[in-house]
């Protein structure tokens, strides 16, 4: 397996497709990175150099991508942030339920977890 930042991704796969097993790069950011380096994206991971893979890496702290802790960090922070200014977001977020705007009547169940029958009594 070959090695970016200390994540590991795939030798059997196309560099295009196996550069999304790092958190925080998608398809299109994968291809602009192999672009910017000047790698073709056919080449599987496996075959690729030492140099490459730096050059690889070297693109991604050029564009200033946040990957990995760096990127789930902040998202946290900014999550904590929401839910201590007591916003809209924040409170939604603190009670498990949609954050934008779906309808909780029905639905919703991912978010809120097994259904919790209230009220039938005989």
């Amino acid at each position: 397996m070959a090695r970016i930042f200390g994540i590991e991704i795939p030798n059997e796969k196309r560099i295009e497709a196996s550069l999304p097993f790092i958190y925080g790069i998608g398809r299109p950011t994968a291809t602009k990175i192999l672009e910017q380096a000047g790698i073709d994206p056919d080449i599987r991971t496996g075959q690729l150099s030492e140099e490459q893979l730096v050059k690889i890496a070297q693109a991604i702290q050029s564009n200033g991508i946040a990957i990995e802790g760096d990127l789930r960090r902040e998202r946290q922070v900014s999550l904590k942030r929401l839910t201590s200014i007591n916003c809209h977001r924040g409170i939604r977020h603190k009670r498990g339920l949609p954050v934008r705007g779906q309808r909780t009547r029905t639905n919703a169940r991912t978010r809120k977890g097994k259904k919790k029958t209230v009220g039938v009594k005989k």
